[in-house]
């Protein structure tokens, strides 16, 4: 028993570490896999591998656990590589859909990211968004309307510059600011949650300017419910 578990164990293990390197699909969007294989796949992997594991454990009666790991690996296979291919089409509609090249869709495996510079957002020290910037919200919406079966995070970033204070308000009203237009849009209210993060999660050094200017976002997280 203890063996087959950490067999299966030891499996997941290796379809998870072999999901985590991200590369550039052929389109240029970067897809977050670095095994040559699609979300689709991946997720029927990862799907197949706790499937097996949950099967294989939870047999009460000890029998013909090697047939119910295999029927769990199918059940986890099918649901995996769902979730994924569902993945898989709405980042690259949404990607298609957006105007600005300098906004990045990076599909996560589990969730889609979408990373607005502030440059494209707002002005220095505003939390207006700009007009430009609202037509690409508003395609980041009519994604969001086409699937549903969502959880939306918005989150705010600053860099360092300033007191922390200043820069907590600053993030959160960002924030707000750009859940408030994809709301205005059509995205129900109880599917989003707006957040300021402040300084507390730089992506580049906050010692250069460049640097400085990458830390400075606004983060759309959409992470699937089921």
């Amino acid at each position: 028993m203890t063996l087959r578990i950490s067999t299966l164990l030891a499996a997941t293990g290796l379809v998870a570490l072999g999901a985590c390197a991200p590369t550039t699909g052929m389109d240029g969007m970067n897809t977050g896999t670095g095994t040559g294989m699609s979300r689709t796949q991946q997720g029927a992997l990862a799907g197949a591998a706790v499937g097996a594991v949950l099967a294989g454990t939870r047999d009460s009666d000890r029998n013909n656990q090697g047939r119910d790991a295999a029927r769990g690996a199918i059940i986890g296979a099918v649901a995996g590589g769902i979730a994924g291919n569902i993945l898989d089409r709405q980042a690259q509609a949404l990607q298609q859909s957006l105007s600005n090249p300098n906004i990045q869709v990076i599909n996560r495996g589990s969730y889609l990211q979408v990373i607005m510079p502030e440059g494209i957002l707002f002005a220095t020290g505003s939390a207006a968004v700009s007009g430009t910037a609202q037509n690409d919200l508003y395609a980041v919406a009519r994604n969001l309307n086409q699937y549903p079966n969502s959880r939306v995070e918005v989150v705010g970033h600053t860099d360092n510059t300033g007191s922390a204070a200043l820069n907590a308000d600053l993030s959160q009203r960002r924030a707000q600011s750009v859940a408030g237009i994809l709301s205005a849009a059509g995205v129900a209210s109880q599917r989003l949650i707006a957040t300021g993060a402040s300084f507390n999660q730089p992506i580049a050094s906050n010692d250069t300017a460049a640097g400085r200017a990458q830390n400075r976002r606004v983060e759309i997280l959409i992470r699937p419910t089921n």
